[in-house]
């Protein structure tokens, strides 16, 4: 039986899939509050065509409407990538207690890969990080994408 990190995980999974099949890269986000998804998207940058159009942004815009409040208090975000610095710092701004992520990103990871915006002792909040659940799936996901981008390939068969 999966645990709950994994289950949300999962749910994270799914929505990294819908990018997948948009040929936008295969990342998903949900937020959780109290046990319940309360948000849930995946990258839509090429879509909207606005470089802010990452899952993890999106979740919050919707976390934040849910709640009628700018501050996430009490919730969890699941992303299927370690956050980039744009998204760790709302995830700061926003107060979001936990952020548990798949993959790690030695490119662009602000929660310890490259930088540690999370966990910075000179911003006003912290955020406690668990990293690598469903790490294999997550990664795959991804490999997978850009596999078929260098093959010039599309969709998911």
């Amino acid at each position: 039986m999966p645990t709950p990190d994994e289950h949300y995980m999962a749910e994270a999974l799914k929505e990294a899939g819908k990018a997948f099949d948009a040929d936008e890269v295969p990342v998903g986000a949900v937020i959780v509050h109290k046990g319940r998804i309360i948000a849930r998207a995946h990258n839509q940058i090429k879509l909207l065509k606005d470089p802010t159009a990452h899952a993890e942004m999106i979740a919050i815009t919707q976390a934040a409407a849910h709640l009628e409040n700018e501050r996430l208090l009490d919730t969890t975000l699941y992303s299927t990538i370690e956050p980039c610095p744009m998204c760790a710092g709302a995830m700061v701004l926003g107060r979001i207690k936990r952020l548990v992520y798949g993959s790690a990103d030695p490119k662009t990871g602000a929660a310890g890969s490259v930088a540690n915006i999370t966990n910075n002792k000179k911003l006003n909040h912290r955020i406690s990080v668990t990293e690598g659940v469903l790490r294999e799936e997550c990664a795959a996901l991804l490999k997978d994408f850009f596999s078929r981008k260098r093959r010039g390939k599309g969709k998911r068969p």
